[in-house]
């Protein structure tokens, strides 16, 4: 019988942030479909409007319930509120536009190269590294996007018009994305994006009720349902989950998630919405994982090895 005292093996610790990537992606890109259905029944704008309002009231209201500790400064709260211009009423203003005239597939198609611009900017006013294996894994990430959109458009059943408003939409979540590196807003997630919402509700609204009328609603439940996931789904969680990503992943590596939306995108349309998928659509995919393998792996190993060190 061994005398030997016993040596307590210290388990290691659950590290959530997979399940969180997972989530966001699928949030991300079923938010296209959603958005999809919304603005078959409804306007986009007051849509945007409406949901933008009541996820803010809903986020600010259960905080106050909880008598939650107010943390923003002043600044933090501006910085919140420009986001909120920036990555909701633009963002979504503009790519919801979008939507009435391309499927949701080719939506979420265009909005998957935000990576790219990101990974640039990030390295010219952020800092991050922009290695060869980065570079190598963005560039494959865009040519498995570029390869099914090529096959998307060559069938022609998305218009020109819808197709400027996305690109357009493209640009502002670049945009917003870089803002919150390099604004950096301290205090809680959770309340910041109650004022973002707030804030992408009010600058909407004049637009949403000049430029279309309610009695162009058409109510049903797959509106109401639809609505209800942009809500608690789109505006609360997946936003919620976006930075805290962009928190502890950097911008390149949280940004390179979104090469993922293509082919969910078209999934969820073709389960959903019925949208033409074809088999060449599902090779762009290949270099699409690769690409995000590369982006974020290294990001991955050095977040290991200086928890090993420590």
């Amino acid at each position: 019988m061994s005398l030997a005292p016993s040596v307590a093996v210290p388990r290691a610790a659950f590290n959530p942030l997979p399940l969180y990537i997972g989530l966001f992606c699928l949030l991300w890109s079923f938010a296209f479909v959603a958005g999809k259905i919304g603005v078959t029944d409804c306007p986009p704008l007051i849509l945007l409007a409406v949901r933008f309002s009541l996820a803010g009231i809903l986020i600010l209201g259960i905080s106050a319930l909880r008598r939650e500790e107010w943390n923003l400064s002043w600044r933090d709260a501006a910085v919140f509120a420009v986001l909120g211009v920036a990555n909701n009423a633009l963002y979504l203003g503009l790519g919801y536009t979008g939507l009435q005239t391309v499927s949701a597939g080719l939506g979420s198609l265009i909005v998957s190269a935000n990576p790219v611009f990101i990974a640039i900017l990030a390295a010219l006013f952020l800092g991050e590294a922009l290695t060869w294996r980065k570079v190598t894994g963005l560039v494959l990430g865009m040519a498995g996007v570029a390869f099914i959109v090529w096959h998307r458009m060559s069938v022609g059943t998305d218009d020109w018009h819808g197709i400027l408003f996305t690109l357009a939409s493209l640009a502002s979540i670049v945009a917003g994305t870089i803002l919150f590196k390099v604004l950096a807003p301290k205090g809680s997630l959770w309340i910041g994006n109650g004022i973002q919402n707030i804030a992408g509700g009010l600058a909407v609204m004049p637009f949403a009720f000049t430029l279309s009328s309610v009695s162009d609603i058409v109510p049903s439940t797959r509106l109401l349902g639809a609505f209800a996931f942009l809500v608690l789904g789109g505006s609360i969680l997946a936003y919620l989950l976006w930075f805290h990503l962009l928190k502890v992943c950097g911008a390149t590596a949280a940004s390179a998630y979104h090469f993922l939306m293509p082919p969910l995108g078209m999934l969820f349309g073709f389960l959903v919405l019925g949208e033409h998928v074809e088999f060449r659509d599902l090779l762009g995919i290949v270099p699409v994982a690769l690409g995000i393998y590369l982006v974020t792996r290294p990001a991955a190993t050095v977040s290991a090895n200086k928890r090993s060190a420590a």
